[in-house]
């Protein structure tokens, strides 16, 4: 059985992202294209789309080092910040999109709370993302 360990994670978050884009409690709100992703980064992202590939990745990362928080993953998606003449310094992500993604995640069923530790993938969103390697390990087959 290939599993998410199993594939690039490239591929793996790209066929997830196309996947999400079918569930209907899954959809970017409306500051998306505005918003930037962190304190690090200069502008917001310019790819239309966005929103899903974070969402997935932000599942696969749930997947593989649940139960896992908003604050934590706001340090997966940080970045060093630019500071001037000033060294640079770690930050973290921003934790709005991570709590507003995993929130949707949720209430689609892919993703539960695990009692005050964070989330966890459910079985439907692991079957979600089993499957999704399954596809990507048959394509490279080919």
């Amino acid at each position: 059985m290939v599993t998410v360990y199993d594939v690039p994670a490239e591929e793996l978050i790209a066929k997830v992202a196309s996947k999400l884009r079918e569930i209907d409690t899954i959809k970017p709100p409306e500051w998306a294209e505005f918003a930037k992703t962190g304190r690090h980064t200069e502008k917001a992202p310019t790819q239309k789309d966005w929103w899903y590939t974070r969402s997935a990745s932000i599942l696969r990362k749930i997947a593989i080092k649940g139960p896992i928080g908003t604050s934590r993953l706001a340090e997966e998606y940080g970045g060093f910040a630019d500071r001037g003449s000033r060294p640079n310094k770690a930050v973290k992500g921003s934790r709005n999109i991570a709590r507003k993604s995993m929130m949707q995640l949720e209430a689609a069923g892919l993703v539960a709370k695990n009692k005050n530790k964070g989330r966890i993938v459910t079985a439907k969103g692991q079957k979600l993302l089993d499957g999704a390697a399954k596809e990507v390990a048959d394509a490279a087959k080919k």
